[in-house]
């Protein structure tokens, strides 16, 4: 019940300010959210690494509108990079850009920008061994987000593409993706969309989350199974079994903050663990996403506004 108005708050300006001078919040973000920083963002990885887990990082930020903001987010990633290659670890690392924070949305020539802004930090990662996947947003952002992929690809082929089970058209969308090489994270999708679009019942978007995992599984890509469901980290287990596939041929990918004890486990199981780790100022959105994903999560951070506020 609280995860319409709770991603309609994500995307309200007001409703951040509130959130944001409650003097508790940050050490609760805390959780969800590597730091602010570039030294943050590293020392997490190492944390992360030292316990068998690779790592996709995402400098916070969306809806830009502002070519320097989008050119600041490019130099961000840069410098993560090189901070992650100068401390070692930068080899099997991942960054997941928003293609909305790196100029998507500017009112002149947006999908150009963004793609130019995406090829340089496409270059920045293959320099030091790291790897580029586009984040996906909601769904007026789709087909542009694929258009860009597929002009990347023609460059750099080992882009990881996101599809979002609760849409009507992922199905369809696995099909052209499972492709020879073709990185492909799933996960089950974390905005406000209309049902003409998008499935609304839990049930329906498990089930699509199914059918679409049995695709990339039998297909000749590169799965990133994105969930924290154990009935189907299960059943992606199980796909990926009966299409004999590797240890190291597909992967596992949970979010910073959520289920560590099962992130250790699957990686301890020698298999390929992934943590998306945010860091960056621009938290909120993504933190909001978070708190109506999970009513845990929503939980967590009430019982930290009554201890520490």
């Amino acid at each position: 019940m609280l995860r319409a108005p709770l991603l309609a708050a994500a995307r309200s300006r007001r409703m951040r300010k509130l959130v944001e001078v409650v003097p508790a919040t940050r050490s609760v973000v805390s959780r969800f959210v590597a730091g602010s920083k570039t030294p943050d963002a590293a020392r997490v990885v190492r944390e992360l690494a030292d316990d068998g887990l690779r790592v996709t990082l995402d400098h916070l930020g969306e809806d830009t509108t502002d070519a320097e903001q989008a050119a600041t987010t490019v130099r961000a990633y840069e410098e993560l990079l090189s901070a992650l290659a100068a401390d070692g670890l930068a080899f099997g690392a991942d960054v997941s850009v928003k293609l909305s924070a790196v100029g998507q949305f500017l009112p002149a020539e947006g999908e150009k920008v963004a793609l130019e802004n995406a090829r340089k930090i496409c270059a920045a990662a293959e320099a030091v061994g790291a790897t580029v996947t586009l984040d996906m947003e909601d769904h007026t952002t789709t087909d542009s987000t694929l258009g860009i992929l597929r002009e990347l690809r023609t460059e750099y082929p080992w882009v990881g593409a996101v599809l979002q089970a609760y849409l009507r058209r992922t199905e369809q969308d696995c099909r052209e993706l499972a492709t020879e090489g073709s990185r492909v994270r799933l996960c089950k999708g974390a905005y406000a969309e209309p049902e003409e679009v998008a499935f609304q019942d839990k049930s329906e978007v498990d089930k699509s989350y199914v059918r679409c995992l049995k695709i990339l599984m039998q297909g000749k890509g590169y799965p990133m199974v994105a969930s924290h469901d154990p009935r189907m980290i299960a059943i992606a287990e199980k796909l990926a079994s009966d299409a004999g596939r590797k240890a190291d041929d597909h992967e596992f990918q949970m979010l910073y903050g959520i289920r560590p004890e099962e992130q250790r486990r699957i990686a301890g199981d020698r298999k390929t663990m992934r943590v998306y780790v945010p860091y960056g100022d621009e938290w909120y959105g993504y933190f909001m996403r978070r708190l109506a994903e999970r009513p845990a999560n929503l939980a967590f951070f009430l019982r930290g506004l009554a201890t520490r506020g």
